[in-house]
């Protein structure tokens, strides 16, 4: 299914004719976005005809209970200007609990993926496929922070906890999309968190994450991808930061 998502978006990435509209939600979206959800759509009609199906561009059908979610293009703004920080993120979903995740990002060469029990691997261009291992730092003021963007907390309510977070740790950054929770799963980030997030943006990264040694829930502590925020950590820091920012939130 990756492989067939790296096609279709790698083909349209930074043609002169790529056609951009916008949803309801003043959200962009791409012909790219669209073609690339058909395509794996086509892939589960054919392989997984029992399973049910939750796209960002086509919404959900079938079963819930086996459920397949799909970003096609995760990171459409960064798309659509030419920023390569964009990936297709793929999900099965037991129960509403993921159980399988890849996140592909040809742009980058990069290719991240994870099942229960069975460890978080990274394809990285040519380099043969190394397993992950979230970093070990157990210190807030020796971690990094992704908070991927200012934005996303005002309009949150967590301005001032983000604030406060960002004078607590080591180094703060914004990464963005999806490359973060990649970066977490290669030890090289700590923490991150954001809001406004929906089931198909984080899916596959509880995997990843959590098949990495980390841990990953919403900002409240709860496990839910459904929460509309999240917050992943390397897991030694996780309860710091779940307190910090309950203390800070007003």
């Amino acid at each position: 299914m990756a492989d067939a998502a790296d096609a279709v978006s790698l083909d349209r990435f930074r043609s002169s004719d790529l056609q951009i509209s916008t949803k309801n939600d003043m959200s962009h979206v791409t012909d790219a976005d669209l073609a690339v959800e058909r395509a794996l759509r086509e892939i589960l009609k054919a392989e997984r005809p029992e399973d049910g199906i939750l796209g960002e561009e086509y919404g959900t059908q079938g079963s819930t209970s086996r459920q397949w979610i799909i970003d096609p293009i995760d990171g459409t703004a960064n798309f659509l200007r030419g920023v390569p920080n964009w990936a297709t993120l793929i999900a099965l979903a037991i129960d509403g609990r993921p159980v399988v995740g890849v996140a592909s990002a040809p742009a980058f060469g990069k290719r991240w993926w994870a099942a229960r029990g069975s460890g978080a691997w990274l394809a990285d261009g040519a380099a043969p496929a190394r397993r992950l291992s979230a970093s070990r730092v157990d210190s807030l003021d020796e971690a990094s922070l992704s908070f991927q963007s200012i934005a996303q907390w005002d309009e949150a309510g967590y301005l001032d906890s983000l604030i406060d977070l960002s004078r607590t740790v080591w180094r703060d950054r914004a990464y963005g999309d999806m490359w973060s929770y990649g970066l977490l799963a290669e030890g090289l980030v700590d923490v991150v968190a954001e809001f406004g997030v929906k089931e198909y943006d984080i899916a596959p990264f509880v995997v990843i994450v959590e098949e990495a040694g980390g841990r990953f829930t919403a900002i409240n502590g709860n496990e839910s991808i459904a929460e509309r925020s999240s917050l992943a950590t390397n897991g030694l820091l996780h309860d710091a930061v779940l307190e910090r920012l309950a203390q800070t939130h007003s």
